[in-house]
Order: structure tokens, then C-alpha cells, then sequence
């Protein structure tokens, strides 16, 4: 299916626990997405489907209808207008397009039909569909025909084909009714009982005196070692939350090449850089070079016609007294990567990577 503008305002969420969906409504200047999808962080980025990324705040969570709206940095003036439809005229057999980030792969759009416009489950009404909806789907939209929202992506049952869901687009109009006085500069929880924006953490409802979902202003924390790769991610100057793709793995980029760092077998960290691909032809010269480099603590290996920079350590490691060093490393294996496909590229022919960043 041709990829058509529409779908230009369709970005994809990443935290430290994971990853979803959202998309952007030009009207209102915010991103919407699903509530579990954003639960427990205040704080994470989007990334268009170039992968560019932006920060972006949680600015309101209404949990009884799984919605959350977000405010990012940047100009996003030239991203379309989504309308929204009229779900009056939503009907069984009806076409839908279910657009979004699945298993955080790349973008991607799947077509089907609306099996439900009206399916009642857990005391919510939902659009049931037979598009494929994967997780990653969370959080995106679902369009008709005429490329209007329909629906919000929701969840999928597990162990079931053919089976998504959406939450209407009537339940999102009625949270954009209810904006005004919205102070987008902090977290807001909205009042099931009441409607109410409520922006300091409270047990009731100061408005109507209905009882708080427990702990839904307190934000996950890291663990050690997250906290560890986050602070040599900052010293290159980045901002590790632009960084996240999910639990404890991580991937930016330093000057033009990719850098990932994710956790192998619960015992290894691995930082590695896919940075260039081996020439067609006359590979001696390239080979005794890669065979033969001393660039320790860091290697070079070949992977396919793929060749990589990696470093790794035990996780054990950054509790020793090399704590400071293997910081370092991290940092360094960067800096290295962007040095080293410059070289590989002028010296031996070497393409860059499909995954680097020219521009």
C-alpha cells in the first residue's frame, strides 16, 4: 500500500519500559496515545517515521478510557491535519486502516474491515476489527476510508487471529471538549467520576471525591544499570530519554553512525555500531584490516557483508573498581564508530551502513 500523507503525523513512543503508537492532532497541537502505553512515565520521546526524535511530555492521562495526550518539542506545522469522523457512520464490513509501530519495528499500515462498530467489554465499548494489530499497534489510529479517525488502537486478545481493537474517536472528542484550563506544562490526571484535571497527587478527587488510582503520579525509576548507561549516554551530550527504545536498551546516534547498547542473555551489555557494509569487490585489503586492527578494548567483526564495532562486559562490571573506565568505553565505542566509518569509507570503498545518518 502506498503510503499516503496522512500517515506523515503517525510517530512512534519510547520509554524505558517499551514502546507504542501515537499521532498528531494539528488543532490542538498535541500527540495522542494510549494510556498504558505512557504508564508510569511522565517523561519519554517520539520518533517520526525517519527516526528523528523529539522529547515529549505527558500532559494528561484519562485512565477510564486508556487515553493519554502529549506535548513534544519541535515544529510540527508542516504534518497534516487528521479529521475526525463521524462514527455514526461506522458500519459492519466497513474498510479501516490500522496504521502504527508493531514489535517497534518499522512503520507500517495493515487494512481490514470493522467486525463490531459497538463490541462491550470490560464496561467500554470498542471497534472490533480483523486488521492485523500487533503490540508497538497500541496507541495508534485506526482510519476509514476518507483517512478520518475512527478509533484509537487499543489492545489485542492473546492467542486469538484476527481480532483488534480501537477505543471510538467519540471518547477522544470528549476529552478534547474538556481541555480548556488544561495547564500543559505538568502531569494531569483526568477524573473518571468528575472530568476534573487534577495535577497534584491526591488520594480523592478534591472536585467530586472519587478514589485516585494508586500511585499514578509516581514515576518508574531505573535500575542500576540503566541509570549507569544513561549517565555515558549524557556525556556525549544527549539526552538519554531520546535515546530509550525500552528496558534497559538504547539506541542514538553519534555523528552519521547507529549506536545500540542492550542487555544479551541477562548477563552481558553489549554496545555495538552497525557501521559500514563490505565492498562488492577486491575485499583483501579490507579483510587484513579488520582481521588485523587494534582498537581494545573495542572489536571488529563481520556479520553477512555487514560490519559492526562492538564492545562488550559482564554486567557484573560496573560494580568493580573499572566502573569509571568502562563508562568511558561506552562513550569512547561512540566516538570510535564515527571515526571508524569515515576511515572504512575513504580508505577501503566500504558503503555506509543502511542504518547511518548522512544528513
Amino acid at each position: 500500500m502506498e503510503q499516503r500523507n496522512i500517515y506523515n503525523a503517525v510517530y512512534k513512543v519510547n520509554h524505558a519500559g517499551g514502546s507504542g503508537s501515537c499521532f498528531y492532532l494539528k488543532k490542538h497541537n498535541l500527540f495522542v496515545t494510549n494510556y498504558h502505553v505512557v504508564e508510569g512515565f511522565k517523561k519519554l520521546s517520539i520518533k517520526d517515521n525517519n527516526k528523528n526524535p523529539f522529547l515529549a511530555d505527558v500532559v494528561l492521562v484519562n485512565p477510564k478510557h486508556d487515553i493519554a495526550l502529549l506535548v513534544a518539542e519541535g515544529d510540527f506545522s508542516s504534518l497534516p491535519e487528521i479529521a475526525l469522523a463521524d462514527l455514526a457512520g461506522v458500519g459492519i464490513g466497513q474498510k479501516i486502516n490500522v496504521a502504527g509501530y508493531p514489535f517497534g519495528m518499522p512503520f507500517t499500515v495493515t487494512e481490514g474491515t470493522v467486525s463490531s462498530p459497538k463490541q462491550l467489554m470490560n464496561n467500554n465499548y470498542y471497534i472490533q476489527t480483523d486488521a492485523a494489530v500487533n503490540p508497538g499497534n497500541s496507541g495508534g489510529p485506526m482510519f476509514n476510508e476518507k483517512d478520518e479517525l475512527i478509533a484509537i488502537t487499543v489492545s489485542k486478545f492473546n492467542n486469538a487471529d484476527n481480532t483488534g481493537f480501537g477505543i471510538p474517536v467519540s471518547a477522544l472528542k470528549e476529552i478534547l471538549a474538556n481541555l480548556d484550563g488544561l495547564d500543559r506544562s505538568t502531569f494531569n490526571v483526568q477524573c473518571h467520576g468528575c472530568d476534573e484535571m487534577i495535577n497534584t497527587d491526591e488520594e480523592y478527587c478534591p472536585s467530586c471525591g472519587e478514589k485516585m488510582i494508586e500511585n499514578i503520579f509516581r514515576e518508574r525509576g531505573l535500575t542500576e544499570l540503566a541509570t549507569f548507561c544513561e549517565e555515558a549516554i549524557r556525556d556525549l551530550g544527549i539526552d538519554p530519554v531520546l535515546a530509550r527504545v525500552g528496558h534497559e536498551s538504547w539506541v542514538f546516534h553519534q555523528g552519521s553512525s547507529e549506536i545500540r547498547i542492550f542487555v544479551y542473555d541477562r548477563a552481558y551489555l553489549f554496545c555495538t555500531s552497525p557501521i559500514n557494509v563490505l565492498p562488492k569487490k577486491d575485499l583483501e585489503p579490507v579483510l587484513s584490516y579488520l582481521v588485523g586492527a587494534d582498537l581494545k578494548p573495542y572489536q571488529l567483526g563481520i556479520d553477512g557483508n555487514q560490519i559492526y564495532l562492538s564492545y562488550r562486559l559482564h554486567i557484573s562490571d560496573i560494580s568493580s573498581d573499572y566502573r569509571d573506565e568502562i563508562k568511558q568505553n561506552i562513550s569512547h565505542l561512540a566516538l570510535k564508530a564515527d571515526e571508524q566509518d569515515n576511515f572504512l569509507a575513504e580508505t577501503y570503498g566500504c558503503e555506509f551502513s543502511e542504518y547511518a545518518k548522512l544528513n
